[in-house]
């Protein structure tokens, strides 16, 4: 049976935490955004909403872990979220025209502490160091 990422312990459950409150704050950021100012930065606003879809996801692939496919599955989200952070991140600091009201990858993340950078970064280093096939090749897997 599959277990999810709550009935272990490590990094999974801080994974998940981190995730769902991303998911509910972007999503609110993004839903306040578009319903009372999107013409005002339609780009940066419709960016949170990605962004907060990137969250949602990520934090239901973390619930159902265990499942076949959530590893990579997250390991693909990961590597979109990051590309969003780099690319966001450049573009509102070398396009700040584009951005008249930050995102949360803008500045890669500096209103969120970085965590919008740091995140996908960490994830990708955990699901590297539990990934069950380097286990069956004779390297342990790590939590």
């Amino acid at each position: 049976m599959p277990r999810g990422v709550g009935d272990s312990l490590g990094p999974g459950r801080l994974f998940t935490l981190l995730y769902g409150v991303f998911a509910v704050g972007a999503t609110s950021r993004s839903l306040v955004q578009l319903l009372t100012r999107a013409s005002h930065a339609p780009l940066a606003y419709g960016l949170s909403a990605f962004a907060a879809c990137v969250y949602v996801v990520g934090f239901v692939l973390l619930l159902r872990w265990g499942h076949p496919g959530s590893r990579s599955a997250m390991r693909v989200l990961c590597l979109v979220e990051l590309t969003g952070v780099l690319v966001i991140g450049t573009l509102s600091v070398l396009r700040r025209d584009l951005f008249p009201d930050a995102t949360v990858w803008s500045n890669f993340g500096m209103g969120y502490l970085f965590l919008p950078a740091l995140l996908p970064l960490a994830v990708l280093r955990w699901l590297r160091r539990t990934d069950p096939r380097a286990a069956a090749d004779g390297v342990p897997a790590q939590s």
